[in-house]
């Protein structure tokens, strides 16, 4: 017989589904070798490989089977994704074009040790960005670059703009993805792309209330409100949207600071002054890369006090993601400060859920753990902290949480899902 690979569901599906994979016309107890592959837009190879044994009937399915050595080991139904590794050092893991799907390639290989040669069977598995029926359209209005993913039918749907962390440009994957959810999501670019400025040293707030307006008053979302959602210094210009702007109700922080942090942040008359950091602080671990967990000063000390975000203003709830293991900046310490400010003014206590093991870049399921890369400013390797197994977890688990989030205060459709983790 031969020996066949199967995903289901066949062919392809979104980046954040799960899928079955399984082996079939093994001899029975057969041990193998599985590999996965993909090359990414800049044709830098990931792969991860896990060794395993068929069962009595010479068949090996990933929902029973465990991983017996590898990449990983237990049971993990989907190692052979989240487990991806560049062969090229401190590469990260990105996709910049949702229009077209990464291919990943799946063998099973004869034997376990020491580097198994044959191949037996191999599939290829599409993972795409955009869920059918889901609309892309590029937004240039005003000064706002962005790109705005609609939902599959009609709408209006529920409003959430997207912002990322440092790096520049536009980044459009969890966006694309959230809209395959049922929201309409715009990812919105605010430094180094076509007519922006080049670098983040100054930024507008009020360029964010242009992107917030283009939302209210679009025909196919549905208002009065947006959510927010952004990561790392994506995360603290959301919390200043939410603290100065109108038409917010609902916020999503992943591993973000409480204090408008790397650069002046200006609105109207106003500046927010950057919270101050001293590089002299940074540590390098044992594989040498950059740790810049302490280089940050503390928003609670006086002379940082401008540099922190009124967020007792805002007008709506928030939801902060945190990895305990963040070795970028102290992300758990900010929640826990953003709780007790907002208590302290009689506000509502945020919904806090720490992830242990999860580093700083919690991306969407089945993302591979970034946990260390050049950092796109420094231009240096840089320590982000995580442990895979761990990290990617958290990552199925936060994705479900922020979905239940935003339908509960966008849309009442659903009731709030505690985490399992």
């Amino acid at each position: 017989m031969a020996v066949t690979v199967t995903v289901e569901p066949a062919g392809h599906c979104c980046w954040d589904e799960p899928v079955r994979i399984a082996v079939r016309g093994l001899a029975p107890e057969q041990p193998v070798t599985l590999r996965a592959s993909l090359r990414d837009e800049k044709g830098t190879l990931f792969r991860a490989h896990a060794r395993y044994r068929a069962d009595g009937g010479g068949e090996l399915d990933l929902e029973r089977a465990p991983a017996l050595g590898g990449s990983f080991a237990g049971l993990e139904p989907m190692g052979l994704i989240w487990a991806l590794e560049p062969e090229k050092p401190f590469w990260r893991f990105l996709k910049r074009d949702v229009q077209t799907p990464f291919a990943v390639e799946l063998e099973v290989l004869e034997g376990h040790e020491p580097e198994p040669r044959r191949v037996l069977g191999r599939a290829v598995h599409e993972r795409h960005f955009l869920r059918p029926g889901v609309r892309r359209e590029p937004v240039r209005a005003g000064r706002v670059r962005a790109t705005l993913f609609l939902p599959p039918g009609l709408g209006p749907f529920p409003g959430v703009i997207d912002i990322l962390g440092v790096g520049g440009g536009l980044l459009e994957y969890r966006a694309s993805l959230l809209a395959g959810h049922g929201f309409a999501t715009l990812a919105v670019a605010y430094y180094e792309y076509e007519d922006l400025p080049k670098t983040s040293d100054n930024i507008f707030l009020d360029y964010f209330e242009e992107a917030l307006n283009y939302m209210l008053q679009h025909p196919q979302v549905r208002g009065p409100n947006i959510g927010l959602i952004g990561f790392s210094k994506g995360g603290d210009l959301c919390l200043s949207m939410a603290s100065f702007l109108k038409g917010i109700t609902a916020t999503v922080l992943i591993n973000s600071c409480v204090a408008n942090s790397m650069t002046a942040l200006h609105y109207k008359e106003m500046t927010i002054p950057s919270l101050g950091s001293d590089l002299s602080k940074c540590t390098v671990t044992d594989s040498g890369f950059l740790e810049g967990l302490h280089i940050w000063n503390n928003p609670l000390e006086k002379p940082n006090h401008q540099s922190f975000i009124p967020l007792e203003k805002a007008q709506g709830p928030f939801l902060f993601i945190v990895g305990k293991d963040d070795c970028n900046w102290k992300s758990e310490f900010y929640a826990r400060i953003a709780s007790d400010r907002l208590q302290a003014h009689g506000k509502d206590r945020p919904q806090i859920i720490c992830y242990p093991g999860a580093g700083h870049y919690i991306d969407p399921p089945y993302f591979p753990a970034h946990i260390a890369s050049v950092h796109p400013v420094l231009g240096l390797p840089v320590f982000y902290g995580g442990e895979r197994r761990a990290h990617g977890r958290a990552q199925v688990d936060a994705w479900q949480q922020i979905q239940t989030f935003f339908h509960k205060h966008l849309d009442a459709k659903q009731s709030f899902k505690h985490s399992k983790l």
